[in-house]
């Protein structure tokens, strides 16, 4: 069994992160402070701030839970704070361990401002590539890669999938595209047109898909082309008979297909267990599905709300399921191998965290 900090020395990779969901709470502060918006945040004690953002999270109710987002996006709506949030998120990942991340955000929700959808993803990228250089003079090597969303509760989709091809063009950097938000009622359907400019223009693609109605949103995603699925936890309705600790179960035919097929599934485990999608990390899909052969591997969602870090989330789950370095291990390589970045750098970094975990 590993600790927090030998887990926190190894190379990492984070596929799901959300760039409004993990601001640091000094950030928040200061940002607010800067604009005016001071007087509507509920406490200005660092603390009591984070533990309310944490009790958000742990409502049980989505809808709550993205309610918390509206302090974060009201710091976001300059070019300048958002280059800075960007920054200290890939600071702060590098810190944290993480070798390869893709963080997501969605450009229609940092437009309150005025910006330009091109001026919010450029701010972004130089904020990343600015964090990286920091992070590399720490001595801390990452990669950060961006994954663009649409609002599936919106109908701007075929404008933000347009945009995302474009930016695409013109920096390798941003790698796929996704659906976010409310999910329930909001199938991934809605969006046929977006998502067939993502594929007919050979981007990638994944969705999310960790609500009620289970298996349907899931089934959706994958028929409209998705290569990933945001979450999935709740694949386990799918499953019979599980045993949490050896991963036996019955498998259906979802199950079974994302099984065979190796769809990766981007699980969370804090952010499943305070939406209330299972009821404790040691009842979660991740530990079973990972002995089963799933191509599972581990992220943070929304590092702040969630008050987790890649660390503490591979901790939390190694001892749920007492697992072995090797299997820290193969979490991490499932992670890279279902990676969007450039494939020359994604198979260096698979040696390295092959010859870490070894």
């Amino acid at each position: 069994m590993l600790t927090l900090d030998e887990i926190k020395a190894l190379p990492k990779v984070l596929l799901h992160d959300h760039l409004d969901g993990g601001l640091r709470t000094e950030t928040i502060l200061e940002l607010a402070d800067e604009i005016g918006w001071t007087p509507r945040l509920p406490t200005t004690d660092l603390a009591q701030l984070q533990a309310w953002f944490t009790r958000g999270a742990e409502t049980k109710d989505l809808l709550q839970y993205l309610a918390t987002f509206e302090h974060t996006l009201a710091v976001m709506q300059t070019a300048e704070s958002i280059e800075r949030v960007a920054a200290e998120a890939a600071i702060d990942l590098a810190t944290d361990g993480v070798r390869y991340a893709e963080v997501r955000f969605a450009p229609e929700l940092h437009q309150q401002g005025g910006l330009r959808l091109e001026a919010v993803v450029e701010a972004v990228q130089a904020g990343f590539r600015r964090g990286e250089l920091q992070a590399a003079q720490n001595g801390k090597a990452i990669r950060v890669n961006t994954i663009m969303c649409a609002m599936r509760t919106e109908q701007r989709s075929l404008e933000i999938a347009q945009l995302a091809v474009a930016m695409r063009n013109h920096d390798e950097h941003i790698v796929a595209f996704d659906l976010a938000g409310a999910e329930t009622g909001w199938p991934p359907s809605l969006h046929q047109p977006a998502l067939e400019h993502i594929r007919r223009n050979q981007m990638h693609l994944t969705i999310h898909a960790s609500e009620p109605p289970d298996l349907e949103l899931i089934t959706d995603a994958l028929a409209l082309g998705a290569e990933r699925i945001g979450h999935g936890v709740r694949l386990l309705a799918d499953c019979q008979d599980v045993d949490f600790m050896t991963g036996a179960m019955r498998m259906g035919r979802v199950a079974t297909s994302i099984l065979e097929r190796q769809i990766p599934l981007e699980l969370a485990p804090t952010c499943n267990v305070q939406i209330g999608a299972v009821s404790s990390i040691d009842r979660h899909p991740i530990g079973p599905f990972l002995r089963a052969g799933f191509r599972v591997n581990i992220n943070t969602d929304n590092r702040l709300m969630s008050n987790v870090s890649v660390s503490s989330e591979v901790h939390a789950v190694a001892d749920a399921f007492s697992l072995t370095r090797a299997e820290i291990g193969l979490v991490a390589v499932n992670g890279i191998d279902a990676s969007f970045g450039e494939w020359t750098e994604r198979q260096q970094i698979r040696s390295e965290l092959i010859t870490a975990y070894s």
